[in-house]
């Protein structure tokens, strides 16, 4: 376990630190201002995320029927139609948001924005129904590829691109690559069907996750919201870049903690003595992460 704990510690570790890499990237290349704008835009997908999120890829790893080719399919169709639900939410939002942060001249760019979760809607899930089964390769790579291609994008788009429109284009490629990558690692075909019993299971199962992604996103977020608009975007891009400094490596231990150990809990939640003395370990991990 403590080979997997460090594989997957490490390869979640690289796709954080590449990302970070091209934020620091960019914010050497632009102004604070445009980099302000720039970092604005992972707050609009954290709205989408918010109002969207139902736990689909823990569901596909801790249900008894994850492994079921059917129920995988389900999942997709439900997390295509999650994904243009998430579209056109961004796109309704995007006037409103620009006018709350002062820049309604970049509504543009976040209705652009809105094709990022339609594209990812169409993700390979078999990625995740392999960490059923303690494989965590094709996981790590999904992430941690993408976010590699979106670092060696800033350079040429940079040629074409001087300002916040860097930040923008280099999400396109990162969501991209994630989508491809998905399908390259999947051990099975694609398949998408809509079963609207097994997508109001998801629903049941998501809906704590839902209110919980609420209370995050205003927990990380909230205070962003508030300095960007009453501090401008250049102060907003200094403390943007702090916020993400400070939070990387909590956001890198608790994502391999949860892949780690969810597959575990799944493997014995019917021995509720070795159950119970695995979810302490759990509790134990989080609070030392912490």
């Amino acid at each position: 376990m403590i080979k997997k704990a460090v594989f997957l510690v490490t390869g979640n570790a690289m796709g954080f630190l590449l990302l970070l890499v091209r934020n620091l990237i960019v914010a050497r290349l632009i102004s604070p201002e445009n980099y302000g704008v720039a970092s604005t835009f992972a707050i609009s997908m954290s709205i989408v995320e918010m109002l969207s999120y139902l736990g689909l890829t823990q569901l596909i790893v801790v249900d008894k029927d994850g492994d079921d080719p059917h129920f995988q399919a389900a999942m997709h169709g439900f997390q295509a139609l999650r994904g243009c639900f998430a579209s056109l939410v961004l796109f309704l939002i995007a006037g409103p948001y620009a006018a709350f942060l002062g820049i309604t001249h970049i509504a543009w760019a976040y209705e652009l924005l809105a094709l990022i979760p339609f594209i990812s809607g169409f993700q390979h899930y078999d990625p995740h129904r392999l960490r059923r089964h303690m494989k965590f390769t094709p996981t790590i790579l999904s992430n941690s590829v993408p976010a590699l291609a979106s670092v060696l994008s800033v350079w040429p788009l940079t040629l074409v691109f001087g300002d916040y429109r860097i930040m923008l284009y280099a999400l396109f490629v990162q969501a991209f690559a994630m989508v491809i990558l998905s399908h390259l690692t999947a051990e099975r075909r694609y398949k998408l069907t809509l079963d609207y019993a097994l997508m109001k299971k998801a629903s049941l199962f998501g809906w704590p996750l839902l209110l919980n992604g609420m209370l995050m996103f205003a927990v990380f977020n909230g205070e962003r919201l508030i300095v960007g608009r009453e501090l401008g975007m250049g102060q907003f891009a200094y403390f943007s870049m702090c916020f993400t400094l400070t939070l990387t490596p909590t956001l890198v231990l608790a994502s391999s903690c949860q892949s780690l150990f969810l597959p575990m809990l799944t493997a014995v939640r019917d021995s509720p003595e070795k159950f119970q003395r695995l979810a302490i370990t759990v509790m134990e991990v989080s609070l030392l992460i912490t």
